[in-house]
Order: C-alpha cells, then structure tokens, then sequence
C-alpha cells in the first residue's frame, strides 16, 4: 500500500472512533440537531427526524431505573430477619 492510502485509512478510522466517542459520551442526553438543507430528499424527512428523536428519548427514559421504595414493616422483617441470622451464625461460632 502506498503511504497515501494507509495514511486516508487511518484519517477515515479516526473520524469514525471520533463519531463514535461522540455518541458514547451522549448517552443519557437526548438532543437530535435538525439542520434545513435543501436536498432531493421527500419533505417527509423532518418528521421522520423528529419520529426518530421521539422513539430516541423514550428508550432512554425507559432505561432509567426507579428506585424501589419498601414499606416500613418489610423493612422491619428483613432487619429481623438480618439479625436473626446474625444470632444464628454467632451461636455457631
């Protein structure tokens, strides 16, 4: 290979490692730039940005987790629980 091509190939691997960076240290935040160009592309393409956008912030939201709240008697029969265990194992010992 001539340096041109090696060198073309590792510009192009670079560009994408850097897209992909760039997508990576979004994760979690939701924000699709939509630019006017004009193009041959259908007048259809914005709502199909904004379709894509949606269904993009939807499976982040979906992937957040809530935090699971417990009942003050559920957690007053695990502590018994917990400590009877611990009785358990210290009679052991």
């Amino acid at each position: 290979m001539a340096n041109d091509s090696i060198l073309s190939l590792i510009d192009a691997e670079i560009a994408r490692l850097t897209q992909v960076r760039s997508l990576l240290a979004n994760v979690g935040k939701v924000a699709i730039k939509v630019t006017e160009r004009k193009t041959k592309k259908s007048a259809a393409a914005p709502a199909a940005i904004k379709v894509k956008a949606a269904k993009a912030a939807k499976a982040v939201k979906a992937k957040t987790k809530k935090t699971r709240v417990l009942s003050p008697e559920a957690r007053k029969r695990i502590a018994d629980a917990q400590r009877k265990r611990w009785a358990a194992q210290k009679a052991k010992a």
